[in-house]
């Protein structure tokens, strides 16, 4: 399996503090559910709360474990010059292979995420938003978010985030809460997934598991129909945290084709691993 979300260390602004997981304990985790690699998502962004993940912290993980992790970079939007450092990271550590997560408090089709969103596609970076009441704001039906699938055909964006997966039912009201009601047929994403080559998303955090798991009957025709865009994913950021992903994706019954596409054969396929 592709882990295709997870976290290290947060370093805070009280001197010394650190929240979350080293690369070594991250590492123990995958040995211990039979993960093969996992990607690594900074967040540079204050939105975030009082913590943040630099790029750096993720790229030294990554040299310690080349193998096992895969390093992606993130750029703060309003960060000036976002896009030289961007280009920065990329031609100083060939083991980067996407962008995000992008939690800001902007819209998604803001014209500071269409600068990065410019440079991933020219540089065939996979972009992971979270979608939430403080980020990547949208409106029923995600149509910014649409607005962008259509202006970036090149670029792969996997939505990830309450705003996101709460769209798979057509009920969705933009909230961003964790709905057990039936998902009714007709939601925003599971139309964009289907319409846009470029659409893709993880599974991870409790807004992933949530929607895969709040109506199996619906989750049944959901990943007919869109298996080759889901990407297996955890969000594990904190020791102890749960991960009920991994039993979600062993047990749901599914076609064996279609579950090696989730673990695993999506994420190499969009993060380009089989060619490195």
């Amino acid at each position: 399996m592709i882990d295709t979300h997870t976290h290290l260390h947060y370093t805070g602004r009280i001197p010394g503090e650190r929240i979350g997981v080293s690369a070594e304990q991250l590492v123990d985790k995958m040995n211990e559910n039979g993960i093969a690699k996992s990607v690594v998502l900074p967040i540079e962004s204050p939105e975030v709360g009082t913590c943040i993940c630099m790029t750096e912290t993720v790229i030294e993980a990554a040299l310690k474990y080349p193998e096992r992790l895969i390093p992606f970079i993130h750029v703060d939007p309003r960060m000036p010059r976002s896009e030289q450092v961007i280009e920065h990271f990329c031609n100083t550590c060939d083991l980067i292979k996407g962008f995000g997560e992008t939690v800001d408090g902007l819209p998604i089709d803001d014209p500071l995420h269409k600068k990065i969103y410019a440079k991933c596609s020219d540089l065939g970076l996979p972009l992971v938003f979270y979608g939430s009441s403080y980020s990547n704001f949208d409106e029923v039906g995600l149509p910014r978010l649409e607005s962008c699938l259509q202006e970036f055909p090149d670029l792969i964006f996997i939505g990830h985030g309450p705003r996101w997966w709460n769209a798979i039912s057509a009920d969705d009201d933009a909230s961003c809460g964790y709905p057990d009601t039936p998902v009714v047929a007709g939601g925003a994403a599971d139309r964009l997934l289907q319409e846009y080559d470029n659409m893709h998303a993880d599974i991870s955090a409790g807004s992933g598991y949530n929607a895969m798991s709040r109506d199996p009957e619906f989750t049944q025709g959901f990943l007919k129909r869109n298996w080759r865009k889901i990407l297996f994913a955890t969000d594990y950021l904190s020791a102890g945290q749960e991960q009920p992903q991994i039993q979600w994706l062993r047990e749901t019954p599914m076609a064996e084709e279609h579950r090696e596409a989730i673990a695993e054969g999506n994420a190499r396929r969009i993060l380009r691993l089989d060619s490195a």
